[in-house]
């Protein structure tokens, strides 16, 4: 294998090293007066990392320490009377609100019990402890029978949606109280509707199909990468339910701030009357701990990323089998520890972004037709230019070690070098994973409403039980997506670095990663170049 450093020089504008191991996709012609200093040698960093965007670390620690502080505060000075205003009475005397001597309390509660309710919640148990080895089940055909069951899912992308359609309109024909409450029009309306859907559906699977036999190996490679570190599907749903066990306060101080103000005197019509006056802070805090939670939140989602990353990229570029065992460690060690500040940083973008989005889409109801058409270019453009730069940034992150900015910077130079889109992964492989984790849940939902119905005899009602534990079982399922969607945009990262050093660390992805289309932009250029 040549050395790359043997190359002699090499430029941003270039597609690889002059090592390569693709020629027949370099181009032939080269201007020695564009030529610049060699990019850096780019792998996996094992060493000690230094702290990365720290600024946004500091800000971050800021949101959450006055989070919790005002949190504290209101807990502790909330006002036990906001519960009894309708107690309190105006007094002529003193021109204030005077509590009463006792304060009668009724508890009209009396326990209920729904034996609909019950089955429900132990249906979701049984469902949720089922979903494990479900998955795991899933995870296993994926890496040893990618093509068997992608092909064998592909026409139950079909059939069951309009098995379930057919289903529900001839049961609601046959049922006089669905009848009478959905007259035959609107059940006309939704049954072409959703048969306009599944054609959709049919036609982009026919569009896409000479991309099937690429998709199913790339889910092989992803479902083998993730099948040698499995602890990952133990670590991720760790870290969100800690997410969520870090909402827990966060909660109890925004219930104990609404608490926090007065009673006070009010004139209507003339007359006085009591009313509770809540303190100026409060609001302003309210602002402070959901923005706080939404940052968190969208922080936790690129901490898992960057897990993912780090885990996978250690499991592509490691040479040694034992060092895999330490890889998940080095990640979540890496990803809460100096490249903290990064992950807080893109996920304050992501959050930004979101609500920016959402903000437009509420905006654009209320504008006229010309400016709700400059808003969405402008906005459509703004996405463009952040999804271009934020693609692969924390991925790259997690290998390097870098910072945010220079983590995109280099991710687009790299991929720009080696022929790579910045935004294109095949994004087929994500559709159909996620119809396969549809099909299964579908058919799970199917066999619980038989059951509940043939069993336990349960009528109307297990139809909305099925349908919780199909959604159960869907939300399991597209958290092993997921995973996997981020495992192929990892593997990508690592298969472009191959290229751009002239190594091959995994025969077996190259071998796959080959043959997706290089990126048209650099084509064109390359093509321009190539006629001056």
């Amino acid at each position: 294998m040549a050395d790359p450093s043997s190359s002699s020089s090499s430029s941003p504008t270039q597609p690889l090293l002059l090592s390569n191991p693709y020629p027949s996709q370099i181009p032939s012609t080269s201007d020695p007066e564009e030529e610049e200093e060699e990019p850096t040698q780019i792998t996996y960093n094992y060493n000690t990392r230094p702290i990365k965007d720290l600024p946004f670390l500091i800000l971050f620690s800021l949101f959450i320490l006055s989070t919790f502080a005002f949190g504290i505060f209101a807990s502790i000075h909330h006002n036990p009377n906001s519960s009894h205003i309708s107690s309190f009475s105006y007094d002529l005397n003193t021109s204030s609100c005077i509590k009463p001597t006792s304060i009668t309390l009724l508890n009209n509660f009396p326990p209920t019990k729904s034996n609909p309710f019950e089955v429900l919640f132990w249906t979701l148990v049984i469902t949720l402890v089922f979903s494990v080895p479900c998955a795991a089940f899933l995870l296993t055909l994926l890496k040893h029978y990618t093509k068997q069951i992608v092909y064998a899912s592909l026409p139950f992308f079909v059939i069951v949606p309009i098995s379930l359609n057919i289903y529900w309109f001839v049961a609601c024909t046959v049922t006089s109280s669905c009848t009478q409450s959905f007259p035959l029009v609107y059940r006309i309306l939704v049954f072409l509707f959703v048969f306009l859907v599944i054609a959709v559906i049919v036609w982009i699977f026919v569009v896409n199909w000479h991309r099937i036999e690429l998709t199913v190996s790339i889910i092989g490679v992803s479902a083998n990468a993730l099948s040698d570190n499995l602890g990952l599907l133990g670590v991720l749903p760790a870290l969100t339910l800690g997410l969520f066990v870090y909402f827990v306060p966060i909660v109890v101080f925004l219930v104990f701030a609404r608490l926090n103000g007065k009673i006070v005197p009010r004139e209507k019509d003339g007359e006085y009357y009591c009313a509770w006056k809540q303190d100026g802070w409060v609001p302003a805090y309210y602002v402070l701990a959901i923005l706080t939670m939404l940052w968190s939140a969208a922080t936790m989602v690129e901490a898992q990323a960057y897990v993912i990353s780090g885990t996978i990229a250690q499991w592509y570029f490691s040479k040694d089998e034992s060092s895999l065992k330490r890889s998940l460690r080095s990640s979540l060690r890496n990803a809460f520890g100096p490249s903290f500040g990064t992950i807080c940083f893109s996920g304050l973008l992501i959050f930004v972004v979101r609500l920016v989005r959402a903000s437009v889409d509420n905006a654009k109801q209320d504008l006229p037709g010309i400016f709700n058409l400059i808003l969405r270019c402008c906005v459509n453009a703004f996405m463009a230019a952040f999804d271009f730069l934020n693609k692969f940034a924390i991925n790259f992150a997690a290998i390097t070690g870098e910072a945010y900015c220079t983590s995109s910077r280099m991710t687009y130079e790299l991929l720009s070098r080696n022929l790579l889109s910045a935004v294109f992964v095949e994004t087929v492989s994500t559709r159909i994973l996620g119809g396969i984790s549809f099909v299964f849940a579908a058919i799970y939902g199917i066999v619980v409403c038989v059951i509940l119905r043939g069993v336990i005899g349960i009528g109307v009602d297990s139809y909305f039980i099925a349908v919780m534990a199909c959604l159960l079982q869907l939300v399991v399922l597209g958290f092993i997506v997921h995973v996997l969607d981020n495992v192929i945009e990892t593997v990508y990262v690592c298969y472009a670095i191959d290229r751009d050093t002239g190594d091959v660390c995994k025969q077996e992805v190259h071998d796959v990663y080959v043959n997706l289309p290089i990126s048209r932009n650099h084509r064109s250029h390359i093509a321009r170049t190539t006629l001056v």
